[in-house]
């Protein structure tokens, strides 16, 4: 970290020049290079010596690896108003051989620790971005994104303000009977980590899905294809997928979830977008209506903890 170049090096004037406010170029992970990430710095908000930082929103990609959105000019126009930074992790597929395409979802596989990259992402930024507080963050992610965030809200509630989880295919509830990513039995052995249920209750959560988000995907045919072929394969090679085929549509993953969450005095807010199938464009409106309100209210609160 201390070969890290920083904006507080560099007059604030050069900082465009330098590439390292507005769009800034996609990075390789210093720790680890198979990760990267992208990261949009409104322009007139930053600076490298603030009284107060800008808060970090964490954009979590799904299956396709899309973070077209951070450039889109609704997302660049809410970073820019609100104001905020918003970090775009990429985590690529192959990490766990040819055909791995959600590794990154469960937080541990073969060959990575995606939610300790997250944080050595987060620990970079502090350094190279100090005006940014890289120490609790917002948090949005759709599908695979809406898997991960929910995951990494589990592990980590003290470093997350407020987190959105759209319409993620497969969850995990806080079951303390079944494994992980099932449910947490074994969290601890896994990660070394407890399950906080209080502190993740004090997070406001937002469960977001469109009203016609209700098939499987892929649909039937698709489904008892894969089982098919996850059965001959797990057959031959003595190992066992890490999550189940998708069983029921993301609206009735999601209700189930939230009343899960309710047994443990955990509450989140259910928005169902009219209108809207698998989307997250169909659904951004309604995330960035959540996150605006939560954003202002932690920079108000933490006005009020420096006077």
């Amino acid at each position: 970290m201390d070969k890290l170049l920083s904006t507080a090096d560099i007059p604030s004037r050069f900082l465009k020049s330098a590439f390292l406010i507005g769009h800034v170029p996609l990075k390789a992970l210093s720790t680890d290079p198979r990760v990267s990430f992208a990261l949009y710095v409104p322009p007139n908000s930053y600076s490298s010596t603030p009284q107060k930082k800008l808060p970090l929103v964490v954009y979590v990609h799904g299956t396709r690896r899309n973070i077209s959105p951070l450039f889109s000019q609704e997302l660049t126009a809410f970073a820019d108003s609100t104001p905020c930074a918003i970090l775009a992790p990429v985590f690529p597929t192959g990490l766990d051989g040819p055909n791995d395409l959600l590794s990154y979802t469960t937080l541990r596989s073969q060959t990575l620790r995606s939610d300790l990259a997250l944080l050595a992402i987060l620990d970079e930024i502090s350094v190279r971005w100090p005006g940014i507080n890289a120490e609790k963050v917002f948090m949005m992610g759709f599908s695979a994104g809406g898997q991960f965030a929910h995951r990494f809200l589990y592990l980590y509630p003290e470093r997350i303000v407020a987190a959105s989880i759209g319409a993620p295919g497969q969850v995990t509830t806080l079951n303390d009977q079944k494994d992980w990513p099932i449910g947490v039995a074994n969290i601890h052995d896994l990660f070394d980590r407890p399950i906080n249920k209080e502190l993740i209750g004090r997070v406001p959560i937002q469960l977001v899905v469109g009203d016609q988000d209700t098939g499987v995907h892929g649909g039937d045919e698709f489904r008892t294809w894969v089982r098919q072929f996850v059965k001959k394969r797990e057959e031959k090679s003595e190992t066992k997928t890490a999550l189940p085929a998708m069983k029921q549509g993301r609206m009735e993953s999601l209700k189930s979830l939230q009343e899960t969450w309710r047994e443990d005095k955990i509450d989140s807010q259910l928005d169902v977008v009219p209108g809207v199938v698998h989307s997250s464009a169909g659904v951004q409106a309604d995330v960035l209506k959540f996150l605006g309100p939560q954003i202002q209210s932690w920079l108000e609160s933490q006005s009020r903890s420096t006077e």
